[in-house]
């Protein structure tokens, strides 16, 4: 089974992915500011655009960051693990680490860098900072609203898959409470408890919008 294929098998298929939904978002903003370059004049074009924003170049700071910060630190925790490498199951749960999934650099790198960068070019050339109030009020629960509805999705396609995911089920033999019953997409979730993901996703949560106030900042 290729890993298109396995992903699509699943409950919500690759819209379980983080990266997926940002790639979206920033397609959509992106298409929007081209939209407002032929009418530069129309306000509900930009007023979408912007609010647009408030989402996609946060969400590209954190997948970006934690993406190559994890496949420099530990790729078994982003990446997913591969085939078995023999036919013996009893052979592979012996093995500490089964191969890992690597996708091509330039299809890594339009995934993973390319929504960032384009996003931080058409902020920091094409639009005007956000005013203060908006970095202030509008922006952390615009953070919190899109944390709670990534946790809350993820966990609920994992509830959905358990025991569709044929690749991550090595990992399962050693879990022994329902507690780690795992949100399949990210290893590094997988591999915690219900606890520790919820630190996670806060955690990313609150980078999101550190990450809009400070670019926010830079911009003059």
């Amino acid at each position: 089974m290729s890993i298109d294929e396995w992903i699509s098998s699943q409950y919500g298929g690759h819209f379980q992915y983080l990266t997926i939904q940002g790639l979206v978002i920033a397609g959509v903003t992106m298409a929007s500011s081209v939209l407002l370059d032929l009418f530069p004049s129309s306000k509900a074009i930009l007023t979408f655009k912007r609010a647009l924003f408030m989402i996609a170049m946060p969400l590209a700071a954190v997948i970006s960051s934690v993406y190559w910060m994890l496949l420099l630190l530990d790729p078994s925790l982003i990446l997913q693990e591969g085939e078995p490498l023999t036919g013996d199951p009893l052979v592979n749960e012996s093995i500490e680490k089964l191969v890992l999934v690597r996708i091509p650099l330039p299809v890594d790198l339009s995934l993973h860098l390319a929504p960032a960068v384009s996003l931080l070019l058409d902020f920091f050339v094409l639009e005007k900072k956000f005013e203060p109030r908006e970095v202030k009020y509008t922006a952390p629960l615009v953070a919190l609203a899109y944390t709670v509805f990534y946790g809350a999705w993820v966990e609920h396609c994992a509830k959905r898959n358990d025991g569709l995911c044929e690749i991550n089920s090595y990992r399962r033999v050693a879990a022994t409470s329902n507690d780690f019953d795992p949100p399949d997409p990210y290893p590094f979730l997988t591999l915690n408890p219900f606890s520790i993901r919820l630190v996670i996703y806060a955690g990313a949560g609150l980078f999101s919008y550190l990450s809009f106030a400070g670019l926010n900042r830079l911009h003059k």
